[in-house]
């Protein structure tokens, strides 16, 4: 590769890396905002509460036409899961980063 098209495929890399960048700063931050929130929905999930709320939903006790997802089978359950996977992955990223002293 001659210097120019290393200079050129360096560029390239900056102008992807620095959009990357600030799409996930973005995105950690939405997620450090709700990440409490998350740890209701956890406790919610299956409590005394959701117990009732889910049966109640079952005698049709709700309005039709109101959201009630968190009281499927699966709904808060599948976010957890996301949750945990998305977390998986954000720490090999900073393993990966540690371990190749990216700064």
């Amino acid at each position: 590769m001659d210097q120019i098209e290393r200079i050129k495929r360096m560029e390239e890399i900056s102008e992807r890396s620095s959009l990357a960048i600030q799409n996930l700063t973005a995105a950690l931050t939405d997620y450090e905002k709700i990440v409490k929130e998350l740890k209701k929905l956890s406790d919610y999930y299956g409590s005394a509460n959701w117990v009732r709320d889910y049966e109640d939903d079952e005698k049709g006790k709700f309005p039709a036409d109101m959201k009630r997802g968190v009281l499927s089978e699966d709904g808060i359950y599948d976010i957890l899961m996301e949750n945990r996977e998305a977390v998986k992955l954000m720490g090999k990223l900073v393993d990966y980063n540690l371990s190749k002293e990216i700064m």
